[in-house]
């Protein structure tokens, strides 16, 4: 009995600690699940490729470009009809010889298949079926477009996370730096070694520093939100960027950006493209101009019933016939001509528009080049300033403490410091966001026009 004892003991013990050890860990390992991964930048892009809607939507249309091409085909191809009908007269007709009974019965029903075959359309169908094939690859372009913005969108929200998250540090560091001068002041002032009004300053920019914290927790929490609503996930999901604080620095001229761009912006090919679909649309507005050539071939079935087996009065109660028709309407009033002219303007307009977006391009190049190497000169600028701005923060505590220094000089310095850390940052994220527009600008990624027609 002693021995069962010991051993329902130990049974317990076992019991209790595996369930103290259970409910340590459980919420650590609900944790780990809870929180979200790191998010690089290459998975943003591809986060944000798979989960946009406008992407989609871009699919969906190429998908029915796709099938607008696959029935423009099927219009060269016979079609087959079936038409059934019924008849009935006032009353039957009768032959003038007794003999022959009913001609006409007073009920007939009538069932003709038909098959046919257009030859000429006035070069119709052939110019719809090119327009077809042309809207195919006009889809496909702007499907192209459409993921090139948003390679730039997530770039875009990307760096201007890390940013909001770099600015609230830059507050955070600030805040601890006046909370520690504050408390210095007030430790000097109760001693009589500086006066109420250095107290009074340090407290003010305390206060601001506080504010300003605020207002950057804001727009981290902003960023945040944008960041999400890219990637299609809950606007309060935890996500933590991977820091890119290396950069390329700019080797491009202006000119070589520029000559990229006119070759490699697929805006420029959908304007080609846009031409050629208006040319296509002037030849078929002038299909008037021509007759139209079919041949059909039609197979008859007649009765009084509607079992069409023929009757009285039917003579022949299952028949074929093969027609070759033409039509030709020469005279409209000008209306064909009307519409060429329409279809005309509309293909200068075209080219109009390209020369347009030539123009545009060029601004935007320039604009993008121009902000890419004004934020590159200033991380340059900056990045010298910064250890000074350290330095001379410390310093100015050091004599401050020593009383050779007053609370004003120490507030200016630190004041240097969290704006040179601020504008350092900027300048480092909007070069990799000026960086990205640079290339959106220019056509990158560069998108194989072949393989995508």
């Amino acid at each position: 009995m002693p021995q069962a004892s010991t051993i329902y003991r130990l049974i317990f013990l076992f019991i209790v600690v595996l369930s103290m050890w259970l409910a340590a860990v459980a919420p650590a390992c609900g944790d780990e699940t809870a929180a979200s991964p790191d998010m690089d930048l290459d998975r943003t892009v591809a986060l944000a490729l798979e989960a946009n809607i406008t992407a989609q939507i871009s699919i969906e249309r190429t998908r029915a470009a796709d099938a607008v091409v696959k029935s423009r085909r099927t219009e060269f191809l016979p079609t087959f009809s079936t038409q059934y009908g019924y008849t009935r007269f006032d009353e039957p007709v009768f032959a003038l010889d007794p003999t022959l009974g009913v001609i006409q019965p007073q009920e007939q029903y009538k069932w003709v298949t038909s098959v046919t075959q257009p030859l000429f359309t006035g070069f119709a169908l052939t110019n719809q079926y090119k327009l077809a094939q042309m809207g195919l690859d006009a889809a496909r372009l702007n499907e192209a477009l459409v993921r090139r913005d948003i390679v730039f969108e997530a770039n875009l929200v990307y760096f201007l996370l890390l940013k909001a998250q770099k600015l609230k540090a830059v507050a955070e560091e600030a805040v601890a730096m006046l909370e520690a001068q504050t408390e210095v002041a007030v430790n000097y002032h109760e001693v009589g070694m500086t006066p109420l009004n250095d107290l009074l300053k340090t407290k003010v920019e305390l206060a601001n520093a506080r504010q300003d914290l605020v207002a950057a927790q804001n727009g981290l929490e902003i960023a945040r939100a944008d960041f999400n609503l890219l990637l299609r996930r809950p606007i309060g999901t935890p996500v933590t960027p991977t820091d890119i604080l290396d950069y390329a620095p700019l080797s491009r001229s202006f000119a070589e950006c520029l000559e990229t761009a006119e070759k490699d912006r697929v805006e420029v090919t959908v304007a080609d493209l846009e031409i050629q679909i208006r040319e296509k649309e002037v030849a078929l507005a002038k299909k008037d101009y021509f007759p139209t050539v079919q041949v059909q071939g039609n197979y008859y079935k007649l009765g009084t019933d509607w079992q069409v087996d023929g009757g009285d009065g039917i003579s022949d109660s299952s028949f074929w016939d093969v027609q070759a028709q033409a039509r030709w309407d020469f005279w409209q009033w000008g209306k064909t001509g009307y519409g060429v002219a329409e279809k005309k303007s509309k293909l200068a307009e075209a080219r109009l528009n390209r020369v347009e977006l030539l123009d545009n391009i060029q601004r935007e190049v320039k604009q993008a080049w121009l902000k890419a190497d004004e934020s590159e000169k200033n991380i340059v600028t900056v990045q010298s300033a910064i250890d000074q701005a350290r330095e001379s923060f410390r310093i100015s505590e050091e004599l401050f403490k020593e009383q050779m220094a007053t609370s004003t000089d120490v507030l200016d310095a630190r004041t240097q410091l969290s704006e040179t850390m601020t504008r350092y940052y900027n300048a480092l994220y909007d070069f990799q966001i000026a960086v990205a527009a640079l290339d959106r600008a220019m056509g990158k990624p560069r998108i194989d026009i072949a393989e995508v027609q």
